[in-house]
């Protein structure tokens, strides 16, 4: 797989500066942008789109914090960063039962009322929903702060492979935790649409 920490001349470190890759994704869509290679052969050309993609894509990945931990965990597995292309981690089991609580409540809320979750069941299910927000963006705040850690292991050579299986657990509980939100929001009548850069989280 392509690395794109190398499009872009960088180290397979998690601390990026934003304006320095900005700069740098600005010259290489003028290098590489098609309309600049329109008299050149058919070659030349197709080899001008393909890598004008290939900086666009490399830039999506690297460029928040989060996404460039999904990038890294992909890239030193050996994998492609599409969705379904590997099975994700397990979420931890206490994680599972106290979710399962969760939806016994939304199960009992839509019994109780119907699909019309007012009153007292709604704002229970709105309490829920709020308080796994609030976790959902505590574990990506977890997993960025330790991102300067994952550099000063690639900086001595240490061992990265437990920090890394921890940010595949942590990325599993926010994905699982993104579910009974969304979960909770169509009950409710008020789901949104949640995008990040190359993946749902």
């Amino acid at each position: 797989m392509s690395d794109y920490f190398t499009v872009f001349g960088l180290p397979r470190k998690l601390g990026v500066d934003a304006e320095v890759l900005q700069r740098r994704f600005y010259e290489l869509s003028r290098q590489h942008h098609p309309d600049f290679h329109q008299g050149s052969g058919a070659e030349r050309q197709a080899e001008a789109l393909g890598q004008s993609a290939l900086v666009n894509r490399a830039y999506r990945a690297l460029r928040e914090p989060l996404a460039r931990v999904e990038y890294l965990i992909a890239l030193e597995e050996g994998r492609e960063v599409r969705e379904g292309a590997t099975d994700k981690p397990k979420a931890p089991r206490e994680l599972l039962e106290e979710m399962l609580e969760v939806q016994e409540a939304l199960e009992e809320a839509k019994a109780a009322q119907g699909e019309n979750l007012a009153g007292e069941a709604g704002t229970r299910l709105r309490e829920e929903r709020r308080r796994l927000e609030e976790r959902h963006a505590a574990e990506a705040a977890a997993v960025v702060a330790r991102a300067a850690e994952w550099d000063r292991l690639v900086d001595e050579g240490g061992d990265r492979r437990p920090l890394l299986e921890w940010f595949k657990q942590r990325l599993a509980t926010r994905a699982y935790l993104r579910t009974v939100i969304d979960d909770l929001s169509d009950a409710l009548g008020e789901r949104e649409d949640h995008h990040v850069s190359h993946r749902r989280h």
